[in-house]
């Protein structure tokens, strides 16, 4: 492969980032734009379940609540329905599970794989993890790199690791969680945003790569912090200026911690103006989420009903 040269890279400026991302949460958005954004964001939520205690029968539950979100909630007769979600995400063992329950609904199956999500396997069992999800019909694949070895500076390692398992993945999407809860810094954010674009974009022989064929993402969910508005905001101007110097469309995808309607429209607020308009598509920014589905089903039977659900009369996975 390539070397990839890492550089010290952009100095960010965390004062300046809090105070950009916070200012996103200022926006006033009306109610026909508040529909559009929670419809948006509803087609964007990557519905996920990862415990040890998953099994078949709530896999299943999840499609059903992925394909039809709003199924069972009283809204007024002639309502728009919501969209389908963006994607499942599960465990490779669930996979076949999760393909056979969603059919030809539309909705891609998104697996965690290569140690998920400590990533301290060896790199050829972590290459066997992504090689099996696809062979059972993922449609995207969730890695987590090697926070230690980047934290040590092996970014010639990190970035080896990245480019196999995008061989691993075939035609499969790939979205590469930074786990940015441990990466410490935001400096050290968008150094390995910076790593990980410049990995997949710089693969010898390899083609241009498709819009949103590549994400990167912040966590797994299973370190606290997850996603904050910061940190997104940090990789999504690495996304730009990849976009910018070399046409590249990277995806973005907050994952943890985002739990409501109103944080999720804060955040399609901010990809609109670092990037713009054509990025808020499924396939170019997604939410990980195991309980923002839930809210986005309330709010949207708020606004068109004007009244709030009570939680039980959302359906549950």
């Amino acid at each position: 492969m390539k070397p990839v040269r890492m550089t010290n890279g952009p100095v960010v400026d965390r004062v300046m980032a809090e105070a950009r991302a916070a200012s996103f949460r200022t926006r006033s958005i009306k109610k026909d734009m508040k529909l559009q954004g929670i419809r948006l964001a509803t087609s964007m939520t990557d519905l996920t379940t990862l415990e040890g205690k998953d099994t078949p029968g709530k896999v299943r539950s999840l499609c059903r609540k992925g394909i039809a979100p709003d199924t069972g909630t009283p809204l007024p007769e002639g309502s728009t329905r919501l969209p389908h979600v963006g994607a499942i995400c599960v465990y490779p063992e669930l996979v076949e599970v999760a393909r056979e329950a969603l059919g030809d609904s539309g909705v891609k199956v998104a697996s965690v794989a290569t140690a998920f999500p400590s990533g301290q396997y060896p790199l050829d069992v972590r290459l066997q993890d992504v090689s099996r999800a696809v062979e059972a019909g993922a449609d995207e694949i969730d890695m987590v790199i090697s926070r230690g070895t980047f934290l040590s500076g092996g970014y010639e390692e990190v970035a080896r690791e990245i480019v196999e398992t995008k061989a691993a993945c075939g035609d499969a999407h790939l979205k590469i969680i930074l786990e940015t809860g441990e990466l410490e810094t935001l400096d050290n954010v968008r150094r390995a945003s910076d790593l990980a674009i410049e990995a997949v974009t710089s693969i010898p022989g390899s083609g241009p790569l498709e819009d949103g064929e590549v994400f990167i993402k912040t966590s797994t969910g299973k370190v606290s912090p997850a996603a904050t508005m910061p940190v997104t905001l940090v990789m999504l101007e690495a996304i730009r200026d990849a976009w910018f110097s070399s046409g590249v469309r990277i995806g973005m995808k907050p994952a943890g911690g985002i739990r409501t309607a109103k944080q999720a429209l804060h955040y399609l607020v901010m990809v609109k103006e670092t990037l713009d308009e054509t990025w808020l598509v499924p396939e170019l920014f997604r939410f990980g989420a195991s309980s923002l589905l839930d809210d986005l089903v309330r709010q949207y039977v708020k606004q068109i009903g004007g009244r709030y659900t009570a939680s039980h009369d959302v359906p549950s996975a």
